[in-house]
């Protein structure tokens, strides 16, 4: 028996598919790299003065407090691989948070970044938007993904940053970082744990 599909049908099919990849985004490619070898994508003697901006996170439920540390580099050096861009990282510490029952754990991160310029952060020859301190370095979690939808970057953990059974044991994410053309200003991201969204200042380039 022959199956006839009408171009109204195929119509459908193209604009459905077209609808749920712009709906779900695209996502960042991420790499490991270890410290201090990616201060060299930026500084030719490896040496980087940074500026940090740190902001509370109280989780309900938990006890303790941690926070997301948004860090900005210096615009890279000239002959560098990262020369005029400028680098950014964020870590989210819950190492003080705990809880005894129900404990929460944060699941994504999220902000307004704009453009992510991509590099060759680990020196394989090819290139990446996002790399992961996992050694050299603090943390112990890393991101899973990471989507975009416009302007907006959602880093996503799992397994989650959780609070521990006792301060001093919960989790902390590695550094991960990005570059951009733009030097910072703060913004207001977010993160979402146990069901619940936490505004948070940090640092983000000051695109258009």
């Amino acid at each position: 028996m022959k199956t006839s599909i009408s171009i109204t049908t195929l119509l459908i099919a193209v604009l459905t598919i077209a609808v749920l990849t712009s709906c779900n985004g695209t996502h960042l490619s991420l790499v490991n790299v270890n410290a201090p070898a990616i201060n060299y994508i930026f500084d030719s003697d490896g040496t980087i003065p940074v500026t940090d901006t740190a902001d509370d996170i109280e989780l309900i439920g938990m006890e303790g407090t941690g926070f997301l540390q948004s860090r900005t580099l210096p615009v890279g050096e000239t002959g560098t691989v990262a020369e005029g861009l400028y680098g950014y990282e964020y870590r989210i510490d819950l190492t003080e948070v705990a809880g005894i029952l129900n404990i929460v754990c944060i699941s994504s991160f999220r902000i307004v970044f704009g453009p992510v310029e991509s590099l060759d952060f680990d020196g394989n020859g090819s290139n990446e938007e996002v790399y992961v301190v996992t050694t050299g370095g603090l943390g112990n979690i890393a991101p899973s993904s990471v989507d975009v939808a416009g302007d907006t970057l959602t880093f996503n953990f799992s397994p989650g940053i959780c609070a521990g059974n006792a301060p001093g044991n919960g989790d902390c994410s590695f550094f991960f970082g990005l570059v951009s053309t733009y030097p910072a200003l703060l913004v207001t991201s977010d993160i979402h744990a146990g069901g619940t969204d936490y505004n948070l200042e940090a640092r983000a380039p000051s695109h258009p």
